[in-house]
């Protein structure tokens, strides 16, 4: 498996345990040793492993929560891996979402996710490449 290949499927693992309200799956996916850091949608940063994985038990306690995760793209840099992708909300729209890994152990695991609003009027045709 490339390392885009790992990356993308640590990505699905982070919208699968997002999808399902997975609060041990959600654990699983972020760094245990690196630096954490997280920035939903309208609130404010949220520092340090205790504090993101807080947060995301709150969020993951909405049972009528969905989401799905489309047009992912992974970028590599060393031990370093950002996911730019699209999250779709039921009934609430599509965020652009920016989700940063690191290689921990050998495995990548989640340091950054942070999803804002994508504005109708602002989302472009662009294609994710140019040639």
């Amino acid at each position: 498996m490339t390392d885009a290949e790992a990356v993308l499927a640590a990505n699905l693992e982070f919208y699968r345990a997002f999808g399902r309200g997975d609060y041990a799956g959600m654990d699983a996916v972020w760094a245990r040793r690196a630096a954490v850091l997280c920035l939903h949608p309208g609130w404010s940063a949220i520092e340090g492993r205790e504090a993101v994985m807080e947060s995301w038990r709150r969020v993951l306690g909405d049972p009528d929560f969905r989401i799905t995760c489309h047009d992912w793209r992974a970028h590599i840099y060393g031990d370093l891996a950002i996911v730019l992708c699209e999250e779709e909300l039921a009934g609430s729209g599509v965020l652009a979402a920016t989700n940063v890994f690191i290689r921990e152990d050998g495995i990548w695991r989640m340091i950054h996710h942070q999803a804002s609003a994508i504005i109708p009027s602002y989302r472009t045709e662009t294609p994710a490449q140019l040639h």
